[in-house]
């Protein structure tokens, strides 16, 4: 559940060693339609490699890389996403109607060091740092969640108080666990990385973030946070304040089915010249291999600044824009810990009036067809 969740601490007398490589990638076709609508061919990505290593039974050094390609991956004008938002490539031009590549090939870096209180017990203390990283805010990143990794699309809440905070610049903090509790704290750079450069920055640590995360049972844990983020878009000085709420559930069904189902509120302040924008998500996913049937549900606050329309009144107020995406996807052939799978999906975005002649309706509508391949090794060194 994220770069920051700790990883395991060995048994008294066992030392551990461990190496785990994870990864999954999308080949995407898809077609939007109306006069912002693209038709375009994209393949999103990450992969991640954990090593770790104890001394002796209370403290575990774990470094962490996670890595994209995505520069080389998306269109120049980004993986095209109506209503999405976010950042600018190197001509200082934002995406508009498109997710931008995630630094690549660097997403994150995290070096950490957990020390267990005792032999018997879980609780511990985490302490982390990362040049780029995950600042502690937000809820769970999509391609980590286990209903956001089916789904190629970032959630267009994304910027709007949910995780962009994911590739924060110059982390450092440190969490605690007690018993099912678990309180995390981080210091960071605000400043967003710019996604089409291939660097690793060092920043001044300005901004910072407070999480707390409860475990009612293995099948029903929450989250809330709130971060304090300085000068997040360096044209626009600013202080900026990310809040969320988010609730993550499974349940076993009928005839081996699962359910999994994820829920977030985000808010921020100071964005984009909004004084203040909302979120609502709500993703789901029922499984029974071969078979993935799954969606997502936002209903979020955009202004027509950030999505570059011109003569509209009030262009800093947020409008409440809905997507609903409805999926399918099917495991065409699995090797050990790796699959292969085939998938489709729609989206329809439902707009208000001011929003609909860019769009040429009320409700544009975009289809996907993807591959995707993922898996995940863990050894023992």
């Amino acid at each position: 559940m994220g770069m920051q969740m700790c990883m395991p601490l060995s048994m008294a007398d066992m030392p551990m060693k461990m190496l785990m490589l994870h990864g999954n990638a999308f080949a995407v076709g898809m077609s939007e339609t109306g006069p912002r609508g693209r038709s375009k061919i994209a393949a999103p990505n990450m992969f991640m490699a954990d090593a770790g290593t104890s001394m002796g039974d209370s403290q575990y050094f774990n470094l962490d890389y996670m890595g994209t390609v995505e520069r080389w991956t998306y269109p120049y004008s980004g993986y095209p996403e109506l209503l999405q938002i976010g950042e600018a490539n190197a001509q200082g031009l934002p995406f508009v109607d498109a997710q931008h590549p995630h630094s690549s090939p660097i997403m994150g870096l995290t070096l950490s060091d957990t020390i267990r209180f005792s032999g018997a017990s879980k609780d511990n203390v985490k302490l982390f740092f990362a040049p780029r990283g995950e600042s502690t805010d937000g809820p769970v990143a999509f391609m980590h969640r286990l209903t956001g990794t089916i789904n190629p699309d970032a959630p267009l809440g994304h910027h709007v108080g949910q995780d962009a905070g994911h590739i924060s610049s110059t982390v450092l903090g440190a969490s605690l666990l007690v018993g099912n509790t678990r309180i995390e704290v981080s210091s960071f750079n605000g400043t967003e990385p710019q996604p089409d450069s291939v660097d690793l920055p060092l920043g001044s640590l300005d901004s910072f973030s407070v999480r707390v995360i409860q475990e009612f049972s293995p099948k029903l844990t929450a989250m809330v946070s709130i971060a304090s983020v300085k000068d997040s878009e360096p044209t626009i000085p600013s202080t900026s304040y990310r809040y969320s709420a988010s609730l993550y559930t499974s349940h076993e069904l009928w005839k081996d089915w699962t359910f999994h189902n994820t829920l977030i509120l985000g808010l921020i302040t100071n964005l984009d010249g909004a004084n203040r924008l909302g979120s609502f998500g709500e993703e789901f996913l029922f499984q029974k291999e071969p078979l993935h049937v799954w969606g997502r549900i936002e209903i979020l606050q955009r202004t027509p600044s950030e999505l570059e329309f011109t003569g509209v009144s009030n262009p800093n107020n947020g409008r409440w824009v809905e997507a609903l995406t409805l999926g399918y996807t099917h495991t065409l052939a699995k090797w050990e810990a790796s699959q292969l799978g085939l998938g489709t999906s729609t989206t329809l975005d439902l707009l208000p009036s001011d929003f609909s002649s860019a769009y040429g309706s009320s409700t544009p509508i975009t289809a996907k067809l993807f591959l995707q391949f993922g898996g995940m090794g863990m050894w023992d060194l």
